[in-house]
């Protein structure tokens, strides 16, 4: 058949992981060989059935591995595993003067010497074949059980699309633009594959439904919505033998000790049910030491723990965290975001606004604006006044005061994720900038013993790894680049000022600037005791959840219903791509596929399963595309010989397979450089 089956991976939200065991490795092998083998073997089997020569059937291009002749076809598997090809007499894309030869023609058992119907049977056997062996690989996953992340919220971007909509942690996203959503992967495959405003649909925590209409965020190479997954109640353990506590914090002091896969059931007695439940107890509990209930899974006779037995209960007690200064107050950069139906939008807040007063506090010198999302949030119920700064029409600024009710919601549990993110303040619902100029420094701080004086602009915050935090991902230095020379990070110190959080054992290097000159200082940061940080140092395994079908009907059901949504993000990424909502560089070739099932197989053979039943349907529409050279080309000559009732002509045939087989190669060339350079295979 074609001389190359193009297998392109098209979905832009695969997760790489780490290298894993051999076995994963021949599992891998086997499923995606399997894919490429059906593929070609519906081609061959309708050839058979159709009286056509077989020359070859390949498995993988270039030099033959192992070869044998049966009969009159030779069957080969060849080193480079980037498809197949069945080779017929009469169709060659090599040398596609074969199709229009009219002395191979005269062959009764010739490819071209068939008539139309039968030609098209042989074409599209291939796309048949994959989409039915798909519906059963998918099928065979849903009987045994597939795993998937719930499409639950565990965070949202302060300032980012769902934030502005008023998606919160918790939230169980079920419908997005009028699909149905089974899985967090698919909140992000609908968010990158939208062309414009999203519908969601889902449930609060306290199971009542909600609307909203999301606007994706199209800056970046894909749109997103900015969310993150939520995760379980379970302690991670570590592979590498790093600790299953963050170094540093209260959870690694916790009496009696923390361990990998402990499942925490209550905190001071009172039941959590999700991961978000336990953050709000946690903030409850603010700067008080609190006691958890876990349960410790046994360790059956071949020495794996038991996830599913009921354990050892055992409770310990973790001290309060509290947030680690440098004694520097801030400026504000502008509002960035105002949330829908939020007390700020009600009191008139708009996006450009800078927060200058809250009551008589001026923000940088009498009220640190680190301090707002706390700030505001124990004056819930309470009318304020909060003075903002506004551009006039004219141009200049004036201050306007707006009266503004603020509710009951603790900060920095949506805290700042990335460079260049805003910091939210829940209370009222607006996402500010806090810019890394300082306006004031705290008398007897680490910032004042190194000299640090008003007026100064922070160029870089630097943490150097510290050797008890282990040889985990997070054991490298780590850097913030606050200059003015990079637009998307000069309003970033919340930022900064997360990752001083997120590495308590570590001391911290900055970079600041005064008129010309530029320092290098070291400071030790300082605990607040008077500012409860909500996180305790926790590292747990992501939330989990089951699809199983209780019956063989039930299994095809769900395993048509994925195929159905695969073939239609396939399509839906062709659309984006095409449309320039989605950047190429998002694409996957061979070694990016080969990674990713790789990577997948680790989390069993169902989740490989379906990865192959996406892999098929993958396979069946990129391959049906009218590109010459692929299945989809053969079948645009087939209708026009079909239509006319005629060949179509020599030159124009030869010229559009050869163009069409430039196209394949390039394009198989610029997915593997992205595997190479971009996606770091």
């Amino acid at each position: 058949m074609e001389s190359l089956d193009l297998i392109l991976l098209l979905n832009p939200c695969l997760m790489a992981l780490t290298l894993g065991s051999l076995q994963n490795i021949l599992y891998v092998a086997l499923g995606l060989g399997m894919v490429i083998f059906f593929h070609e073997l519906g081609h061959f089997a309708v050839a058979k059935w159709c009286d056509v020569h077989v020359e070859q059937f390949s498995i993988g291009f270039g030099p033959a591995i192992l070869a044998k002749r049966w009969g009159e076809t030779v069957y080969a598997l060849r080193a480079i595993p980037f498809g197949g090809y069945v080779q017929m007499l009469g169709q060659d894309d090599a040398d596609p003067s074969q199709l229009t030869s009219e002395e191979i023609a005269a062959d009764p058992r010739s490819f071209s010497s068939k008539p139309v119907w039968q030609r098209m049977a042989i074409i599209s056997a291939g796309v048949i074949m994959n989409l039915i062996t798909g519906l059963i690989f998918c099928a065979i996953a849903f009987a045994m059980g597939v795993e998937s992340v719930p499409a639950i919220v565990g965070s949202v971007e302060p300032g980012h699309p769902a934030w502005v909509a008023g998606l919160e942690r918790g939230d169980k996203i079920e419908k997005m633009g009028g699909r149905t959503i089974r899985s967090f992967e698919e909140v992000s495959i609908s968010a990158a594959l939208s062309t414009g405003p999203i519908d969601v649909e889902g449930r609060r925590r306290d199971d009542t439904p909600f609307k909203t209409v999301v606007v994706p965020d199209t800056s970046g190479n894909r749109p997103s919505i900015g969310v993150s997954f939520s995760s379980s109640l379970r302690l991670m353990k570590f592979l590498n033998g790093d600790p299953t506590v963050m170094p540093g914090t209260p959870a690694a002091s916790a009496e009696p000790p923390l361990q990998g896969l402990d499942l925490i059931t209550h905190v001071d007695d009172v039941e959590v049910k999700s991961f978000q439940d336990l953050e709000d107890r946690l903030v409850s509990k603010g700067g008080e030491t609190v006691t958890l209930t876990v349960r410790r899974p046994p360790v059956n006779a071949a020495g794996v723990p038991d996830l599913d037995a009921p354990g050892e209960e055992i409770k310990s007690r973790v001290g309060p965290g509290f947030f680690r200064t440098l004694g520097l107050s801030m400026d504000t950069g502008p509002v960035t975001a105002v949330r829908l139906g939020s007390p700020a939008q009600k009191a008139g807040f708009l996006a450009k606004d800078k927060i200058v007063k809250v009551g008589d506090r001026a923000i940088g010198t009498a009220l640190n604006p680190l301090r707002l999302p706390d700030e505001l949030s124990q004056m819930a119920g309470k009318e304020i006044e909060i003075t903002v700064a506004r551009q006039k029409d004219g141009g200049g600024n004036q201050e306007v005061v707006l009266k503004v009710t603020p509710e009951s919601s603790p900060g920095w549990l949506d805290a700042p994720l990335r460079a260049g993110d805003a910091l939210a303040i829940p209370a009222i619902g607006v996402a500010i900038q806090v810019v890394p100029v300082v306006l004031s420094v705290d008398p007897g701080s680490p910032a004042e013993a190194a000299g640090i004086k008003p007026g100064q602009r922070i160029l870089k915050l630097a943490l150097l790894p510290h050797p008890d935090e282990g040889s985990g991902p997070d054991a490298k230095t780590v850097e913030v680049d606050l200059g003015s020379d990079k637009e998307k990070n000069v309003n970033n110190w919340a930022f900064a000022f997360v990752q001083l959080q997120r590495y308590p054992l570590r001391k911290a290097t900055l970079t600041i600037k005064e008129d010309s000159e530029t320092r290098t200082l070291d400071l030790e940061p300082v605990a607040d005791k008077e500012w409860p940080y909500p996180r305790r140092g926790f590292a747990m395994y992501p939330a989990r959840t089951t699809q199983q079908a209780k019956s063989f009907s039930e299994a095809f059901k769900m395993g048509y219903a994925n195929m159905e949504k695969s073939v239609l993000n396939i399509y839906m990424t062709l659309r984006s791509l095409f449309t320039g909502h989605l950047s190429v560089f998002e694409l996957h070739g061979p070694l990016g596929i080969a990674r990713a099932a790789y990577e997948i197989s680790k989390l069993g053979i169902s989740s490989l399963l379906i990865f192959l039943g996406f892999l098929s349907a993958n396979l069946a529409v990129i391959n049906f595309l009218p590109i010459p050279m692929l299945d989809g080309g053969h079948m645009v000559f087939l209708g026009y010989e079909a239509i006319t009732r005629r060949k179509p002509n020599e030159k124009v045939q030869i010229a559009a397979t050869y163009a069409g087989m430039a196209f394949v190669l390039g394009l198989m060339l610029f997915v593997i450089c992205l595997d190479l350079f971009v996606h770091k295979f």
